[in-house]
């Protein structure tokens, strides 16, 4: 059974670390990332990391902000947001996929929340 746990959400001020933990799959076959999706609006692909490291993929409005990067050792993928806006506000999901141009979600876990302090 494949499992995706997402924490470290919550409130920040201007930056947060998003933590997943990955089972049930070998992690070192799919790319790892994260999705979020805000209240009204439907869920967009935020960054992902590919299977050895070598490609990595960022939405425009967060490129230069997050940093995604990955353990294969731990099952571990992680999202270091710094310099966080109100629009970053939404549930993030962890998820395993195809990571290329874009990001395509396979698998997703539950989600965690993400809230900004203005």
């Amino acid at each position: 059974q494949v499992q995706l746990v997402e924490s470290g959400g919550g409130l920040a001020g201007g930056s947060l670390r998003l933590s997943c933990s990955a089972s049930g799959l070998a992690v070192d076959t799919y790319g790892l990332g994260w999705f979020r999706q805000a209240p009204g609006k439907q869920r967009e692909a935020v960054s992902c990391i590919g299977r050895g490291d070598h490609v990595t993929y960022y939405r425009v409005s967060v490129k230069g902000r997050f940093t995604i990067s990955r353990d294969n050792a731990t099952n571990m993928v992680f999202l270091q947001m710094d310099n966080l806006k109100p629009d970053d506000a939404a549930i993030y999901y962890c998820a395993a996929g195809l990571c290329g141009f874009g990001f395509r979600g396979g698998y997703f876990g539950q989600g965690i929340r993400v809230t900004v302090s203005s």
